[in-house]
């Protein structure tokens, strides 16, 4: 890289001719799922019939909730004799009761879950209704929608396109004398060095929170994993927490203890944003997701998203990681179907996504989209780069994926990297027995 580049070109350019987010999703682990459907077979999708009836919708975002309100006006006033009601729980409960709220038919006429094992879990009991030769489909990016299909079936649509890396104070950098982005390890450990003589804190991270901490690991694994599909294969049992590799990467956490903020292991997302927002940290370790709530926060400074290389220039496959989560489906047991799938056609045209994307600071996976919110705008060149699907959601038994996340906090909080990692796997061991 040219480091005469300003640092926001540099920034933007930093291998936009790179294979870019089609060919990650395509070559990636969660470019489409291979399990057995396994549970009930779903109904068809009735997608012709009146459009009327009150639609419950079920999701996670309560932050999106003013921005669906507004486009659940539109939706109304296109359907008099339909409506939506929003049924937001928080995504931790979300994760927890969701499928069974939604399989017992009581609310999520239209639903969302995760990438994963939410979804697994979905699919496997029956609730999405096929989506499969709908002309939804064609709304949205091929390359991309992957994760919402299983066994050639697509069941749901991911509508949400993220960014699963740190958040930059662009301006905290500047300060720190960095003009282009680190391409190495010790590039980013001097950039972490930089930004602490400033008094800035170098990272922001939420260890106290299992929803957010384990957001930094994706980055940190992407270029030390031996293959694309490292964590599901520690799932199965052909790959340790106690291989080098991933000894590696405990040892690089062990690395950054100096450069989070204090009590980093017991802090809440809402803290670290809150942190980060204020101006007094250089980076916040969640991902692009949060940039409309750090906005919330009072935020006034520029944003980008930058994430850790640790490996050398040379070795590094990935320039970052991206996930397509949010994945929107209609309830087979639904008794408003054609409502129902009315409203997540209203959701997947361009101009409603675009009033979504740019209301709320999510980039989309839907055909067309028009990005005017100026934070999307800075991070959109990230849509050209070489990233990987995160893969921290390769994960389907969420124990093993805590216990995985866990072992990086203990090393955060003092362990040696070699006992987190015995430790862990003595766990995921018993747990696969």
């Amino acid at each position: 890289m040219n480091r005469s580049l300003d640092r926001r070109s540099a920034f933007r350019l930093f291998g936009a001719a790179g294979l870019g987010l089609g060919l990650a999703a395509c070559a990636g682990p969660g470019g489409g799922s291979s399990g057995a459907a396994g549970g009930a077979s779903p109904s068809a999708l009735a997608t012709s019939g009146p459009v009327k009836g009150t639609v419950s919708f079920a999701h996670w975002r309560a932050e999106d909730k003013a921005v669906f309100a507004d486009l659940i006006k539109a939706f109304a006033k296109k359907y008099p004799d339909a409506g939506v009601e929003q049924d937001i729980a928080p995504s931790a409960d979300y994760q927890s009761t969701a499928l069974r709220r939604i399989q017992g038919s009581r609310t999520g006429d239209v639903f969302t879950a995760f990438r994963g094992a939410q979804f697994e879990q979905m699919v496997k009991a029956g609730v999405y209704a096929p989506l499969t030769g709908t002309e939804l489909l064609g709304r949205y990016q091929k390359n991309l929608i992957g994760p919402g299909a299983q066994d050639g079936t697509q069941y749901g649509l991911p509508y949400q396109l993220v960014f699963n890396m740190p958040l930059a104070n662009t301006d905290a950098l500047d300060k720190a004398g960095h003009t282009s982005a680190p391409e190495d390890w010790d590039g980013f450990l001097q950039l972490l060095d930089d930004l602490a003589a400033k008094n800035y804190t170098p990272i922001a991270w939420p260890g106290g929170d299992s929803a957010n901490a384990g957001q930094l690991l994706n980055p940190m694994v992407m270029n030390n994993a031996p293959s694309d599909d490292a964590f599901a294969r520690i799932e199965s049992g052909d790959y340790k927490v106690t291989d080098d590799w991933f000894l590696t990467t405990l040892e690089q956490y062990a690395q950054l203890r100096p450069y989070f903020q204090e009590r980093a292991t017991g802090s809440s997302t809402d803290a670290t944003a809150q942190l980060f927002a204020s101006g007094r940290a250089g980076l916040l370790a969640t991902g692009s997701f949060q940039m409309a709530s750090v906005r919330a926060l009072g935020a006034k400074f520029p944003f980008d998203v930058v994430a850790p290389i640790t490996t050398t220039a040379t070795n590094a496959k990935y320039e970052g990681v991206f996930n397509t989560t949010f994945i929107l489906g209609v309830n087979t047991a639904s008794e408003v179907q054609p409502a129902a799938h009315a409203f997540l056609e209203f959701l997947s045209d361009p101009e409603h996504a675009g009033a979504y994307a740019n209301g709320t600071g999510q980039h989309l996976t839907v055909e067309g989209v028009e990005y005017t919110n100026a934070d999307l705008k800075a991070v959109e060149p990230w849509l050209t780069r070489k990233t990987l699907l995160a893969p921290r959601f390769q994960f389907l038994d969420l124990d093993i994926r805590t216990t995985v996340e866990n072992a990086t906090v203990a090393v955060v909080g003092g362990k040696k990297p070699a006992q987190a990692a015995e430790e862990a796997q003595r766990v995921i061991d018993q747990k696969r027995s």
